[in-house]
C-alpha cells in the first residue's frame, strides 16, 4: 500500500537520524513537546470532546469511555511523564558487556535503538504521548495507529508534539501516524517487515489477539489483565477487603484491575459477606460458583466463561476453593499471565504463591494496581508484556533498545 510505504520510508529515514542524536537533544525534543502539549490543551480537549460525543452516539462503556475522556489534569499528566522520561538516564550507548580475548580482542556489547517501532492501539489517547516519550529518548522513530474511537485526539497529540520538534529543528517524523483507520491499513501496518523493527499492540483481547494472529513483524504481546487475588485462609481480611476495593473499584477500565477473586473455604464464611457487601455499595456484580453464591444468595452463578473474564467494567467473578493447592491451579488454569496477588500472612504460602504462579508480575499482600511503569519507576511505559521473550511486564527504556557487538582489533586474523 503506497500509502503505507511512504510513511515506512519516513520512519527509517528519521531512525538513522535518531541513531546518532545524542541524549541532549532528545530531552530537549522531550521537554519541547511537553509544554506543547500543556499550551494547546484547549485544542486538544475540543478534539476530543469530538471523540467523546461519538462514544456516547455509539454506546460505548462508561468504562471505556473513562479511558478515551482527556481534561487539563490528564494532559498535564501526559506532559509530566515526558518530563519525567527526559529526566532519566539514556541508556542508549550503554555497555552491557566488556570482554578483552585471550588474542587482545575487544568486545563490547553496547545497548542502541531498536530502529523503527509500530505501535496499534485502542481508546486511550495518552498511550500516543507515553509511546512517542519512550521511543523518542531511546532513539526509535514510532509508527502510531490508534483506532478510529480516539482519532481525533490522537490527530490533535500528535501535531502538536511533531510541531514542538520542528520547532526545535529534530526530525519530527520520528513521530508518525496512520491517519486511515481502516481494517485493510490495519492489516497492512501489521506486514510492515521491510520498515517496522518491532511491533506493540495495545489493547482489549481481541485487538491483541488479531495482532498476534495476523503480523509478520515481531510483536511483543501485551495488555490483557484477567488479574486475580486469592485470599488465603491465614489472610488479614480487613487488608483483603481494602486491597480488593482498590484493585476492582479505583479503575475499572484498565489492564491491572482485578477481574477474579479466589477464597480459601476456611475463611469464605466470614469474607464473602463482607467484601459483597463492599463492592455491592459501589453496584459492583459478583459471579460466583456454588459455594460463593450458598454463603451469599446476592452473588450470580458463574460460568466456566466467566473465570476467564477480563471485564473491563463492574463485574467480577469469585471462586472457592479448599486449599491453596486448588487456588494456585485456579489461577495458572485462567491467566492472561499479566498480574496475580495473593493475601496471606503465611509466608511459606507466599512464597509458593510467588514461585508457582505463572505471570509477569505476581503480588503478596498488594494491590494488583501498582502494575504500571511508573509505579515501577521506570517512568512512562509502552505497554505491560504479558509473554516471555525479550520483555516482561511494564515495558520502559531498556525493554524497546536492542544491542550490538562492537570488537576492537589491532591486526587480528583468525587462523
Amino acid at each position: 500500500m503506497e500509502y503505507l510505504d511512504s510513511l515506512g520510508k519516513r520512519a527509517k529515514e528519521a531512525s538513522i537520524k535518531m541513531n546518532v542524536l545524542d541524549a541532549a537533544s532528545k530531552n530537549l525534543g522531550l521537554r519541547a513537546a511537553a509544554q506543547a502539549l500543556i499550551k494547546e490543551s484547549e485544542s486538544i480537549i475540543e478534539a476530543n470532546r469530538l471523540d467523546m460525543e461519538e462514544a456516547v452516539a455509539n454506546g460505548m462503556s462508561e468504562a471505556l469511555q473513562d479511558r478515551l475522556e482527556l481534561n487539563e489534569d490528564r494532559i498535564r499528566a501526559m506532559a509530566a511523564g515526558l518530563e519525567a522520561i527526559s529526566a532519566m538516564r539514556d541508556p542508549i550507548g550503554e555497555v552491557i558487556e566488556n570482554n578483552i580475548r585471550p588474542n587482545g580482542l575487544k568486545i563490547m556489547k553496547v545497548r542502541v535503538p531498536m530502529g523503527v517501532i509500530g505501535i496499534i492501539y485502542e481508546s486511550r489517547p495518552n498511550v500516543t504521548a507515553d509511546a512517542f516519550g519512550l521511543c523518542f529518548k531511546t532513539g526509535n522513530a514510532v509508527i502510531l495507529r490508534g483506532g478510529s474511537d480516539a482519532i481525533n485526539s490522537i490527530k490533535a497529540i500528535v501535531n502538536v508534539m511533531r510541531k514542538a520538534l520542528e520547532n526545535e529543528k529534530l526530525p519530527a517524523d520520528a513521530l508518525l501516524l496512520v491517519e486511515d483507520t481502516s481494517r485493510q491499513t490495519a492489516t497492512e501496518f501489521m506486514k510492515m517487515n521491510d520498515y517496522m523493527d518491532l511491533l506493540i499492540p495495545r489493547g482489549g483481547a481481541g485487538l491483541i489477539h488479531s495482532v498476534v494472529s495476523n503480523a509478520t513483524v515481531p510483536v511483543i504481546e501485551t495488555g490483557t489483565g484477567n488479574c486475580h487475588i486469592y485470599v488465603d485462609d491465614e489472610a488479614d481480611l480487613d487488608m483483603a477487603l481494602d486491597i480488593i476495593d482498590n484493585a476492582k473499584t479505583s479503575r475499572m477500565g484498565v489492564c491491572n484491575a482485578c477481574e477474579s477473586l479466589v477464597v480459601h473455604k476456611a475463611v469464605a464464611e466470614e469474607f464473602i459477606p463482607r467484601i459483597y457487601s463492599r463492592l455491592n455499595e459501589k453496584n459492583i456484580e459478583i459471579r460466583g460458583n456454588r459455594e460463593a453464591v450458598e454463603i451469599a444468595p446476592g452473588i450470580k452463578t458463574a460460568t466456566d466463561e466467566d473465570f476467564a473474564q477480563e471485564y473491563l467494567g463492574p463485574v467480577i467473578s469469585l471462586k472457592v476453593v479448599d486449599n491453596i493447592d486448588q487456588a494456585i491451579e485456579h489461577v495458572n488454569a485462567n491467566t492472561t499471565h499479566h498480574s496475580e496477588a495473593i493475601i496471606t500472612k503465611n509466608r511459606n504460602n507466599a512464597e509458593r504463591f510467588l514461585k508457582e504462579i505463572d505471570a509477569a508480575c505476581v503480588y503478596v499482600n498488594a494491590s494488583t494496581r501498582f502494575t504500571d511503569g511508573g509505579e515501577f519507576g521506570l517512568g512512562a511505559e509502552i505497554g505491560i508484556s504479558t509473554q516471555k521473550f525479550h520483555a516482561r511486564g511494564p515495558m520502559g527504556l531498556e525493554a524497546i533498545t536492542s544491542y550490538k557487538y562492537e570488537i576492537y582489533g589491532n591486526g587480528q586474523v583468525r587462523k
